[in-house]
């Protein structure tokens, strides 16, 4: 049976992130089935949203909206009434809770959760060190993170470096290489949550060998050598036991799915730290 195909249309008065994680999230429930999206973000007029209604009437389907302009709203509503197309504000429902339980009302405001306060700044900052901190980089500064993630090579330390210092975490990585030592520094470390990547021989090799493919490199080499990688595997499997650091195995898991499980290791790792204190 082949895939059928919607259209979907994210409107969005701020940059849509929240809009293609929510539709995204429902629509990866709908076997055999998959959205051609249509993203609009920072749509703050209503000259910008005719443009938007004259794409959605030429290829109607579902939209979802985040609109705080309570005028530009209830018109993509009654142009998507007319049009036949449903049409949801997604963050509407969850407005009415938090004005529900607060007891008191929203103020809108566009793009808020994108504000230059504080918390954007510790991600800013968080990303200036995950990028500093790669790959090994700086050994000697890693007391200064929150997060320290250890594998061998494809086991995705840098993007989910990446995906937590988004986060506002100072997460750094260091490769497990055959024949390197690992640095002095690990062994006077106290603050950062140490964490072990592990992902099964197979997983590696494949996309070592992609990786390989895509170089135009050599791929007779012990990089992608089955004995060879079953061996780091096991060489660090043993390392992390020897050590004691938690270890989470990626071979099935996404970023997101690694990150949430190793910021649930970094809460009980924090708690512990500041009672020692």
């Amino acid at each position: 049976m082949g895939r059928s195909y919607f259209h979907l249309h994210l409107v969005s008065d701020s940059t849509g992130e929240t809009l293609i994680a929510a539709s995204r999230a429902a629509a990866a429930q709908y076997q055999g089935v998959a959205s051609i999206e249509h993203v609009y973000p920072l749509v703050r007029t209503r000259q910008q949203l005719e443009r938007i209604i004259a794409e959605i009437d030429n290829a109607p389907g579902i939209v979802l909206f985040t609109l705080v302009d309570p005028e530009l709203s209830h018109h993509l509503q009654a142009a998507c009434e007319m049009a036949g197309s449903p049409c949801l504000s997604v963050l509407e429902p969850v407005l009415t809770l938090f004005q529900s339980y607060l007891g008191q009302n929203s103020t809108p405001r566009a793009g808020a959760q994108h504000m230059l306060n504080p918390e954007y700044f510790k991600r800013i900052d968080a990303l200036n060190f995950a990028m500093m901190h790669d790959d090994g980089q700086l050994a000697e500064n890693l007391e200064n993170a929150d997060i320290l993630l250890l594998g061998v090579s494809r086991t995705s330390k840098t993007p989910t470096s990446i995906y937590l210092a988004n986060r506002g975490y100072k997460t750094a990585n260091i490769p497990l290489v055959p024949l390197v030592p690992l640095p002095s520094a690990l062994d006077h470390l106290r603050r950062p949550l140490i964490v072990g990547l592990l992902a099964s021989a197979e997983r590696i090799i494949q996309i070592r060998q992609n990786r390989l493919l895509a170089l135009h490199a050599d791929s007779h080499t012990e990089y992608v050598d089955r004995v060879a990688v079953a061996q780091e595997v096991a060489n660090s499997r043993r390392l992390f036991a020897e050590r004691d650091w938690p270890t989470i195995d990626v071979t099935r898991r996404s970023i997101e799915e690694t990150a949430a499980a190793i910021l649930d290791l970094y809460r009980e790792h924090r708690l512990k730290f500041i009672t020692q204190a």
